[in-house]
């Protein structure tokens, strides 16, 4: 298992989720060639725990394609990075040496971490804003997590996790769970019968997404699987777009706002300048307004595609201008995350004969 420091080099030595010697994150740099059988492909996982996960679908329109990476058991793409991350610690909870995980989300990552990890048999307690989507909120209670509300900012609910009696996973830091998302760059490589789209869209947050599918699409790069990496553009809400703006020499306003995209809130992540960097290289970023998110949702949901507003940013930044060739937009929250419960109108005998 290869994990080093993605600034200095620096080789992990235990649990570690910052290099020592400069205090930037590490990554994990795949061992072997692409197998067939994903599973092979983390060779550091002895025990795999699963919740059911499946092949996502893809749905063509025209010159574009959808994949549905919310059909997943936590209704998120998070769930790849969820059960490589609770996977591999398993070793460490049948030994006794961690029985309790912590983890700073704001919904999906902890709704998934929390079904995962309860399903293995760890304690988990998820460290939320106090101003949380409510709905996922509820997703992470009914999976026998502890729900820990935590005032201030994003930095202030991680620095309470990590405080927390018991072990810091962290989805932004912990190598593990980042490495888990480069299946989805495998099932797009065995969707597309080894002829990758032109480009993919995918939205950024604070960046292990698109840290994820870069790896595995290095590592089929690597293995002489594909001549090199597609077009990856990462979208942004403009509310929030500090990834963006650095890629794009913009000005952006860390004014407060927030966005309707609600997971794609992150404003200072430790992961921005590999995202910038690899970005530079491999694509561009496009942001998005809220009245741009809006419209896409809700033409995504004429088409049948009920998702979330973070992730129906890259159907509105995919309709910004015309895109020649194939084109991957990646769906990675399931809408009904957004869904606003109405009243029901209750109907006498009468009405319903009427």
């Amino acid at each position: 298992m290869n994990v080093k420091c993605m600034s200095c080099g620096h080789r992990r030595e235990g649990l570690e989720r910052l290099c020592p010697e400069c205090g930037h994150p590490f990554e994990i740099i795949p061992d072997g060639k692409f197998n067939d059988t994903v599973t092979k492909n983390f060779n550091y996982i002895k025990e795999w725990v699963s919740l059911g996960e499946t092949t996502t679908p893809l749905i063509k329109f025209d010159k574009v394609s959808f994949k549905l990476d919310y059909f997943q058991p936590t209704f998120s793409y998070k769930d790849r990075g969820s059960r490589v991350a609770i996977s591999f610690l398993l070793k460490y909870l049948k030994k006794g040496e961690i029985t309790e995980i912590n983890e700073d989300s704001s919904g999906n990552a902890g709704a998934s971490i929390a079904a995962y990890g309860v399903a293995a048999g760890f304690r988990v307690n998820i460290f939320v804003p106090d101003d949380a989507n409510p709905i996922k909120l509820y997703q992470i209670r009914e999976y026998s997590a502890n729900v820990i509300k935590i005032p201030g900012g994003r930095n202030a609910v991680a620095e309470a996790a990590s405080q927390h009696v018991g072990f810091h996973l962290s989805h932004v830091l912990f190598p593990e769970f980042r490495d888990g998302i480069r299946t989805l760059a495998y099932e797009i490589f065995n969707q597309f019968s080894g002829k990758l789209p032109d480009r993919v869209f995918i939205p950024i947050s604070a960046g292990s997404l698109f840290l994820g599918l870069y790896s595995g699409f290095q590592h089929l790069v690597d293995s002489s699987e594909i001549d090199e990496i597609p077009e990856i553009i990462g979208v942004q809400p403009q509310l929030i777009s500090p990834i963006c703006s650095s890629v794009n020499d913009t000005n952006w306003i860390n004014n407060g706002d927030t966005s309707i995209a609600d997971a794609l809130v992150t404003r200072n992540s430790p992961l921005a300048p590999f995202v910038i960097n690899r970005l530079r290289k491999h694509g561009h970023c496009v942001s998005v307004s809220e009245e741009e998110i809006i419209g896409a949702r809700e033409e995504l949901a004429r088409k049948g595609i009920l998702t979330e507003y973070s992730s129906a940013t890259v159907y509105a930044a995919f309709k910004k201008r015309p895109y020649d060739g194939k084109n991957l937009l990646i769906l990675t929250g399931n809408g009904l995350k957004n869904a606003v419960p109405l009243p029901v109108e209750k109907k006498t005998e009468k009405d319903i004969q009427d």
